[in-house]
């Protein structure tokens, strides 16, 4: 071996270095702690999804989830959930892994070849979930309220809206892609629906949670031993307040009065904003509209039939909103007799959009098919596209104009105030602008503060300044407040003496579950042993109700909904006992009185809905095993990376 190195041959020599280079980065990778874990991730990069094998370590990552896209997410969460704010960090991780999952599936999408274009995303808005709120009655809303409700409904400009929604039809292909080949059998559809639609009726003996409470009344001795045991619970119950100094002002108190605006002012503003009072070339139409479920040819032809109808009455002088009140199936329109009012170019479905725009007003079109149905479409007026005039605008600019600079001149002047305070102090200087100077007591930062419309802007501004910090100003909602913290009084463990309604309720949050479960399994062993359910709650102070004839998704009073709380139930047969139910506020047991399965009709009669939720819900599971079987590979594979800054960020978000 010694010999075959020594030999002088460059084929030999580039081996010899190939493999010496293979070893020095090995050991570099393996030695050097995360060289790799956050390579080109930036600070706000949440985590990478690179390539696989050795060499995907020294590519550039495929994609990126922006730490800025999770904390949006997350914050969409936790209000849709109505969370509080320390959950953000929990949520965060969550939305993370959401948008990593969801990132892979769709590289699986591409890698597949699956595809989703611009007129996949219009087509969608059409006719998905949203075309009735966004095409009502085929009537496209407008820019301004489709942006309005995007940015209302999940917090996003329309671009991210149809970026997220081009993913979720992505993400969708795929789902049918993998999940196209499950079925069921019609015996599970069968089973399925007799469960579902069971019904049955019983009798229950309650134990309530808040009678049950009523009853743990705790000596001071066990009181005061239960405040020592949780003294670390107790070492911040008392809140931090503080105590605040301000004065307020509205527009009222302006130095200046109500600001005035000249016509030149108002002359610049609309010359520099043309754009916004151009009309474009605009109808009013009124429609008729008869619906076409389905592509079933004859329910196409009975449409039809029907619209010709209609129209053929509109040429023989019938009234076309009495027509479109009797017939149209457009629920928006057809109570004002079809009226639209004003719609502009591309603003419907482009059969419509087409006919209305080459009518004449007062004339009447043929039948127009879109994809809702047959339409009867009337146009009333035109207006061609012109710009508003100055005149007519006016008004609305000075308003606004006024508006502007009345918000400048409040905070100019809460500027001022707050320097001569910080120089003459706060007493002096709201007794020379005639403004009452407040002193509050200990507040926290729930308090209402007297004086001014909102102050939750000064409270929170004050909760975060230092103890006789220069004075500062806040917004009050009407105006602005010029405040200084005097007293700031630490989260701080209260006496016994002056928290003991606190503790004894503490105490029996503590000790109800106990004892909810010991009633309730004792109340369930008397009736079991002595066959007898009102013998049994009359002797643990239990009371008797009695059900409706009611299925699983029932909700029953004092024990909620039947398929989470008491699923068991259905299993039972007439005249038989329960086990014990516990649903956390009440103790139930209960006694079958009556069962009623669904007849063979029944069963006929909604076999097929019943086989297509079966279907939807096999489909779903096998999907999440799918993505869940995917994302192991890649992290298995060392493709997906997280960046430790992010989630260290992440730990260290207030909470």
């Amino acid at each position: 071996m010694i010999r075959f190195l020594q030999k002088d041959s460059r084929f030999i020599k580039g081996v010899f270095i190939a493999i010496i280079s293979v070893a020095c980065i090995t050991m570099v990778i393996t030695l050097v702690p995360g060289i790799f874990q956050d390579q080109g991730s930036s600070s706000d990069t949440y985590a990478t999804i690179g390539h696989g094998g050795f060499l995907g370590r020294f590519l550039p990552a495929e994609e990126q989830v922006s730490t800025t896209e999770v904390q949006q997410l997350a914050g969409r969460i936790l209000q849709r959930q109505g969370l509080p704010a320390f959950a953000l960090p929990f949520m965060m991780g969550q939305a993370g892994q959401m948008l990593i999952q969801q990132q892979i599936l769709l590289n699986e999408a591409h890698r597949l070849g699956l595809t989703v274009t611009d007129e996949d995303v219009r087509r969608f808005l059409h006719t998905g979930m949203w075309g009735e709120v966004l095409f009502p009655g085929g009537k496209y809303i407008g820019d301004a309220q489709y942006a309005n409700f995007v940015s209302e409904q999940f917090g996003l400009s329309r671009d991210k809206f149809e970026d997220q929604l081009k993913k979720e039809i992505l993400t969708n292909r795929l789902q049918a892609l993998i999940t196209g080949s499950v079925t069921v059998s019609d015996a599970e559809v069968r089973t399925t629906y007799i469960q579902q639609g069971t019904k049955i009726k019983f009798d229950y003996a309650v134990l309530s949670s808040d009678d049950l409470r009523k009853t743990i009344n705790p000596t001071d001795t066990e009181l005061q031993a239960f405040f020592k045991q949780n003294a670390a619970r107790y070492a911040t119950a008392v809140p931090e307040a503080r105590k605040i100094q301000y004065f307020a002002f509205t527009d009222t108190n302006l130095p200046q009065g109500a600001p005035q605006v000249s016509d030149a002012e108002i002359q610049q503003y609309y010359t520099a904003h043309q754009k916004d009072y151009q009309i474009e070339d605009q109808v009013k139409v009124r429609h008729i509209l008869i619906k076409v479920d389905g592509s079933d040819p004859k329910a196409d032809a009975a449409a039809k039939a029907k619209a010709q109808g209609i129209l053929d009455q509109l040429h023989h002088g019938g009234d076309f909103a009495a027509l479109a009140k009797a017939n149209s199936d457009d629920p928006g329109s057809k109570v004002q007799g079809g009226e639209l009012g004003w719609i502009k170019h591309g603003t419907t479905v482009p059969e419509f959009d087409k006919a209305a725009f080459s009518l004449a007003p007062g004339q009447t079109s043929g039948l127009v098919r879109t994809q809702f149905g047959y339409h009867i479409i009337q146009t009333e007026e035109k207006q061609t596209a012109h710009t508003r005039p100055l005149d007519e605008v006016k008004p609305e600019i000075q308003a606004m104009l006024i508006r502007q600079k009345e918000g400048q001149q409040e905070l100019a002047f809460a500027a001022q105030l707050s320097s001569e305070a910080q120089k003459s102090g706060m007493a002096a200087t709201a007794s020379a602008h005639h403004l009452q100077l407040v002193t509050t007591d200990d507040v926290n930062q729930s308090s209402n503060l007297t004086g001014v419309t909102d102050s939750s802007k000064l409270l929170a501004a004050a909760f975060t300044a230092k103890k006789n910090a220069a004075p500062q100003t806040a917004s009050t909602g009407d105006g602005y407040a010029v405040f200084q913290v005097i007293d700031i009084q630490a989260a701080h463990a209260p006496t016994f003496d002056a928290w003991k309604d606190h503790i004894t309720d503490d105490f029996r949050d503590e000790q109800l579950p106990q004892l909810l479960a010991k009633k309730t399994a004792e109340l369930a062993d008397r009736a079991h042993a002595e066959n007898d359910l009102a013998k049994a709650a009359k002797e643990v102070g239990a009371t008797i109700k009695s059900s409706d004839l009611v299925g699983r998704d029932a909700q029953v009073p004092e024990i909620g909904a039947l398929a989470q709380v008491a699923p068991q139930l259905f299993d039972l047969n007439t005249g038989q006992l329960s086990s014990a139910i516990n649903t956390g506020h009440s103790g139930v047991v209960a006694k079958l009185t009556d069962k009623q399965l669904p007849s063979n009709d029944d069963v006929t009669k909604n076999f097929e809905a019943t086989r297509d939720a079966l279907l939807d819900q096999r489909r779903e599971e096998m999907f999440s095993v799918f993505a869940s079987n995917l994302q192991q590979q890649y992290i298995k594979a060392g493709r997906i990376r997280m960046n430790k800054k992010a989630q260290q960020q992440q730990q260290n978000l207030p909470g």
